[in-house]
């Protein structure tokens, strides 16, 4: 069994026994730490009737906290991940500064690349999972590692959502 394999069925026996959004969301975030890597890993809810971003999971509370919500910017950020759907990449904290305002604090916890990772129910985006690292770590083939948890991603949202 190859570590991916490993990491995949600790995964999906997690899951299976998680009790409360969070122990879904730990099982998450140990995939993903295993499969591509990250300093730092939220899943960001969505409520676009609300227009209102919930920070769901993080694994640096203190930096990084769940509690509140912030209000949905429409920029050119909103288009690529809300609009289209599509995979956000950034790999230097230049990148990251002109789409998210909190560059600053990224760059102190020692991050300087991103990916957000849109997660849909029917048709619509419900939640990105984000995760962050070292400046240039999210080469290609990191994006499509991170690309492949996708149906993962849902599960566990799918999970947390029920529970």
């Amino acid at each position: 069994m190859t570590d991916q394999q490993a990491a995949l069925a600790s995964f999906t026996q997690s899951l299976s026994q998680a009790t409360t959004a969070e122990r879904a969301y730990d099982a998450l975030s140990a995939l993903f730490q295993e499969v591509v890597g990250f300093k730092l890993f939220t899943v960001m809810t969505v409520d676009m009737e609300a227009l209102l971003a919930r920070r769901a999971y993080t694994n640096r509370p203190n930096a990084y906290p769940t509690s509140g919500t912030k209000p949905i910017t429409f920029d050119r950020w909103f288009e690529h991940v809300h609009t289209k759907h599509e995979t956000f990449v950034a790999n230097t904290l230049d990148d990251i500064s002109k789409v998210f305002g909190d560059y600053e604090l990224i760059g102190e916890l020692g991050c300087g690349s991103v990916v957000n990772l849109p997660v849909l129910i029917k048709g619509e985006l419900v939640a990105t999972i984000n995760i962050l690292h070292e400046e240039q770590y999210y080469t290609p083939e990191n994006v499509a590692l991170t690309e492949s948890l996708r149906l993962h991603s849902l599960a566990a949202l799918a999970v947390a959502l029920q529970l």
